[in-house]
Parts: C-alpha cells; structure tokens; sequence
C-alpha cells in the first residue's frame, strides 16, 4: 500500500505539536483581545508609541503608517516601513504600545546590525525553494527508489525548521529591546509595563509552538523515508 497507510508518526508527532500550536494562537488572541481593551493612563496611540521609540534611538528614516488586518503588524526593512494594525496604529490600549514597540524592535536590530536577523533574512531565499521543492523531491526520490534524492528533499524541506529557529532569538530580542524601550522612556505604568509583556510573551509562544510543528514533521518524513529504504 506505500503510502498509504495509517500514519501513526502524524498521530503521535505531529498532531501534539499542531495541539500545542493552537492553544499557542489562542493564547496570544484572548491575550491580545484583553489588554486592547484597556487603555493605557498616558493615552498613547501605538503609532505615538513607535515613533517616541524611534526618535529615541535616532531612527529617523523610517515610515509608520496603518495596515488591514487584526494582528499583521510588521517591519518591512527594505522599505523602511512599520506598518501597524488599524487598532494598534491608532488605539491607546496597553497592547498597542506593546505590539508597537516591538515592531519597532525590529527596526533597532536592523539598524544596529543585529546578526540573527541577518541570518535570518539570508535564509529566506532557499527556505521558499525549500518549502516548495523539499517534500515533492522527496517524494519522487521515494517512488523512483533513488534514496539520495530523498534526502536532498529533506535536506532542503529542513531549512524550514532552521528559519524558524533562527527566528527565535530575532522575535525574544525584538520584545526585550520593546520593554526595555517602554520602561527607559517611561511610555507605560509598571503594572502596564507587566501586562504589555504577557501580551509579547503569548507572542513569543507561537513562534516556539511553529518550530515545534516543523521539527515533528520533519522527524515524521524521516522516519517515515527511512523506514521504506
């Protein structure tokens, strides 16, 4: 039957991990729905927050502006634009503040020269050629009983996971410059200050809950492959 079996590798590797990756993502929505609601005492807008932060840092070419969407905010370093959610853009909750801050984050990193970040951003080319190439080369090697094309799909389909842990210390350095910036320039209260770090933190789990599903799937293909030769 090849292939097509019961996959009891996806039942016990994967399926955990993408449990874990759900409660990771309800995690940070309940997080960041709660503490959008409560507005922060100085009433800053996450935009007024940003560029506080910015001119701090004397960052001074980069671009703020709103973007569609709940939750897609992002720094865009080619472009020098950091551009925030309508909410976090123009709402003065305490997770505005904490969202803005550490998009902007990432704009310190980059302009300081942050080497995980570099990595990072040199990793994008062959993790895409790796995400579409890794599992069909795989594949073909599997049916043609040529073994050394197997493991170059899986080599190249493990470039998904290395990314994603090399996101890892971007996404925890990018909130820690955040909270730090917040409590230097005084933007929140101390117990604002703690609330605006759960909200990072629930963040920061979904990328781990992300690197988890990587690996299990990569150990399962493995394992799965290598169990055929």
């Amino acid at each position: 039957m090849g292939l097509l079996y019961m996959d009891w590798y996806y039942l016990i590797l994967v399926i955990p991990a993408m449990i874990l990756a759900f409660v990771a993502q309800f995690k940070v929505k309940s997080t960041y729905k709660k503490f959008s609601q409560v507005r922060n005492v100085r009433g800053l807008t996450g935009a007024q927050a940003a560029q506080q932060v910015l001119s701090y840092y004397g960052i001074n070419d980069v671009t703020i502006r709103p973007i569609a969407g709940n939750l897609t905010d992002n720094y865009n370093p080619k472009t020098k634009v950091l551009s925030l959610s309508q909410a976090n853009f123009s709402g003065s909750s305490i997770a505005a503040v904490g969202v803005a801050c550490h998009e902007v984050g990432h704009a310190i990193q980059h302009s300081t020269d942050y080497y995980p970040i570099k990595v990072r951003s040199a990793l994008v080319p062959v993790t895409n050629i790796g995400s579409y190439l890794g599992i069909p080369l795989a594949l073909i090697g599997y049916f043609l009983g040529f073994h050394p094309l197997v493991s170059i799909g899986l080599m190249l389909y493990s470039l998904i996971a290395i990314f994603q842990f090399v996101t890892l210390p971007v996404e925890f350095n990018a909130s820690n410059r955040a909270i730090k910036a917040i409590e230097e320039q005084g933007l929140l209260y101390e117990d604002e200050i703690q609330s605006a770090r759960k909200v990072l933190s629930a963040a920061a789990m979904t990328y781990v809950a992300s690197l988890a599903v990587s690996l299990a799937n990569l150990l399962r293909l493995f394992l799965r492959f290598n169990n055929r030769k």
